[in-house]
C-alpha cells in the first residue's frame, strides 16, 4: 500500500508541472484536497500504534515512566529525534530547564522593619513558595493592582498582566494579591518588572484568607518569594512606605531536558505551520494516552509527510516537561523573537487523543460555547471550523472544549498565535449527552487511568486513535498547502503573559 500511495503522490506532483511555491491560491487548494486524501490513508491507527508500543517498551525498561528528568524521557526523545532525522527533517534538540530538586534549609524570614516593626511567624503567617530561589533582601514593598477590600467572589487580577507593573520601581518587593490567574504568572511578571522579592497574599474571601504550603513549579523570577495570609498582605498594603526584610534559605537544583523540534526542508519560512504534543509522562506511569497518543500521531504524520512537497514550512514540536508546568512549550515560545513568533501562522495541539471513554473535543476557538476562557487569537475560530469539517465529512459528532490553559497551546495563545486542536478527555466525567453521541459510559471519567500507572497501551481506544490520527494528518497537510483562511500575523506577537497550569 505504501509504495502505491507514494507513486500516486509522485504522479500528482509531476502533473502540476509548476513548483509548489509558485502555485496560486486555487492550485494550492487543489493540492491540499489531493494530498489530504492520500496522507490520511497512510496515517493509520495501526501505524501510530507501533510508536505507542515503542514508548511503552521504553517506559518498561526505565522504571515504568517517561517523566521529565528520567532516562525514560531521554530514551523517548532519542526515539522520536532518530525517526525524524532518518526521514530527512531538520531536527533540533531544544534545551528545557526544570526543577530537579528543592530543599528548604531553614525557616524563611518576613519582617516589617518600618514604619512599625513586626516579625511574622514562618509556616503560620506565611510560607515559602516552593521552589523559591534562595535570597535575602530589605526593601520597600509596592502593591500591584490590589483589590482591597476584596470583592465577595474572587476577582483580583493583581499581577496577572505585565501592564499591572507599569510604574513599578525596580528593586522593590512586589506585594501581589491571589486571584484569578496562576501564581506562576504573577511571579514571572514580577520578575520581569525587576522585583527584588515577591510576597503573594491570599485574596480575602471566606476560605481564601490563610496561607498554606504550595509548590507552584516556578523559579525563573530568580528572587525569594513567599505566600502570606490575607491579614499580612492587608497590613503591609495599608502601611505607608512599608519596608520589609525577606529571606529564603533554600537549595534549588535545576535539570535540563530537550524539546524535539523538527522542520521540513521545503516550504516558505515566512509561513510556518506548527503542530505539537507533549512527549513526557507523569512520574507515576508510562503516559501512553497522556500523551504518547498525541506524540505518536504527530510523529507518524511527520514521517509520512516527509514524502510530500509543501507550500508552507511545517514544524513539529515534541514538548518536554509539560506535566510539571508546560515548561517545554513555554520556554520555546518565550525564546522566540517577535519576528520568529510572527512567522508561526498557527499552532495545532494534540494532547490525549485516544482516551478509552472518549469524546471528540475540539478547542473552542470562537468561544461559541460561551464557557470558561475567551476565544483564541484571530484565526483560532477558522482552525476549529477546519477540524469540524473533517468530522462532519465522516458523519462523526464533535463537541467544543475550553482553552483552559492546561496544555501546550497556552503559551502560543498568550503570544497571539492562533491555535486549535483535538482532545478526547481526561479525569472529568463523561455526560449522558456525550455518551449518546460518542458511545461509551456516562458518569465515568474519559480516562480512568489519567496520571496513573495503568495509562499503558491497554488504555488506548483504537477507534479514537485511528480517527484522530487521520484528523491530525488532514489538518496538518491542508495548512501545509493553504493558509488562506488564517489572518496574516501583525503586531500581536508580544505576549502579555504566559499561561501556566498551576493552582490559582
Amino acid at each position: 500500500m505504501r509504495v502505491s500511495i507514494i507513486t500516486r503522490v509522485t504522479a500528482v506532483v509531476a502533473a502540476l508541472a509548476l513548483p509548489v511555491a509558485a502555485t496560486g491560491p486555487a492550485q494550492a487548494k487543489g493540492l491540499d484536497d489531493s494530498f489530504a486524501g492520500l496522507l490520511t490513508r497512510q496515517v493509520t491507527g495501526a501505524n501510530v500504534r507501533k510508536h505507542l508500543d515503542a514508548l511503552q517498551a521504553i517506559a518498561d525498561a526505565n522504571g515504568g515512566t517517561r517523566a521529565a528528568g528520567t532516562p525514560g524521557y531521554a530514551a523517548s526523545r532519542d526515539y522520536v529525534a532518530g525517526k525524524l532525522r532518518k526521514a530527512g527533517y531538520r531536527v533540533t534538540l531544544d534545551p528545557v530547564h526544570f526543577v530537579e530538586s528543592w530543599t528548604q534549609n531553614g525557616p524563611p524570614t518576613l519582617e516589617l522593619t518600618a514604619p512599625d516593626p513586626r516579625t511574622y511567624t514562618p509556616d503560620e503567617d506565611f510560607f515559602t513558595f516552593q521552589p523559591s530561589p534562595a535570597g535575602e533582601v530589605t526593601a520597600q514593598v509596592q502593591g500591584v493592582d490590589l483589590t482591597l477590600p476584596p470583592t465577595p467572589a474572587p476577582t483580583s487580577t493583581s499581577g496577572c498582566e505585565s501592564s499591572d507593573f507599569d510604574g513599578f520601581v525596580a528593586g522593590r518587593i512586589a506585594l501581589i494579591q491571589r486571584g484569578t490567574c496562576a501564581f506562576a504568572t504573577k511571579i514571572r511578571n514580577a520578575g520581569s518588572a525587576g522585583a527584588s522579592g515577591v510576597i503573594v497574599f491570599n485574596e480575602g474571601q471566606p476560605g481564601r484568607t490563610d496561607a498554606f504550603p504550595l509548590d507552584i513549579g516556578e523559579w525563573r523570577a530568580g528572587v525569594p518569594m513567599v505566600f502570606a495570609d490575607f491579614a499580612v498582605g492587608q497590613a503591609l498594603a495599608a502601611a505607608p512606605g512599608a519596608t520589609v526584610h525577606l529571606k529564603v534559605d533554600a537549595t534549588l537544583k535545576l535539570g535540563t531536558d530537550h524539546n524535539v523540534i523538527a522542520e521540513t526542508r521545503l516550504g516558505d519560512p515566512r509561513n510556518v505551520v506548527m503542530a505539537g504534543a507533549h512527549l513526557d509522562s507523569v512520574t507515576a506511569g508510562p503516559g501512553i494516552n497522556d500523551n504518547g497518543s498525541g506524540s505518536a500521531a504527530i510523529l507518524e504524520t511527520a514521517l509520512r509527510m516527509a514524502h510530500y512537497p509543501v507550500r508552507n514550512k511545517v514544524r513539529f514540536g515534541f514538548w518536554a516537561a509539560e506535566e510539571i508546568g508546560l515548561l517545554g512549550s513555554e520556554q520555546y515560545v518565550e525564546g522566540l523573537t517577535d519576528e520568529q513568533r510572527d512567522r508561526i501562522r498557527l499552532y495545532l495541539n494534540f494532547d490525549m487523543v485516544a482516551s478509552p471513554n472518549y469524546a471528540y473535543k475540539l478547542y473552542d476557538g470562537d468561544d461559541s460555547d460561551a464557557e470558561g476562557s475567551p476565544a483564541g487569537p484571530p484565526g483560532s475560530a477558522q482552525i476549529e471550523q477546519q477540524l469540524e469539517a473533517f468530522y462532519d465529512a465522516r458523519s462523526l459528532g464533535h463537541v467544543g472544549t475550553d482553552f483552559d490553559g492546561r496544555s501546550d497551546y497556552g503559551p502560543f495563545i498568550a503570544a497571539g498565535i492562533p491555535s486549535g486542536g483535538i482532545f478526547t478527555g481526561a479525569e472529568d466525567i463523561k455526560t449522558a449527552e456525550e455518551a449518546a453521541v460518542f458511545g461509551g459510559t456516562a458518569g465515568v471519567a474519559y480516562d480512568a487511568c489519567y496520571h496513573q500507572a495503568c495509562d499503558s497501551t491497554a488504555n488506548i481506544d483504537a477507534t479514537a486513535l485511528d480517527v484522530n490520527a487521520d484528523a491530525i494528518a488532514d489538518s496538518t497537510i491542508r495548512y501545509a498547502f493553504n493558509l488562506s483562511s488564517i489572518p496574516e500575523r501583525g503586531d500581536t506577537a508580544g505576549a502579555s503573559r504566559l499561561a501556566a497550569r498551576t493552582t490559582h
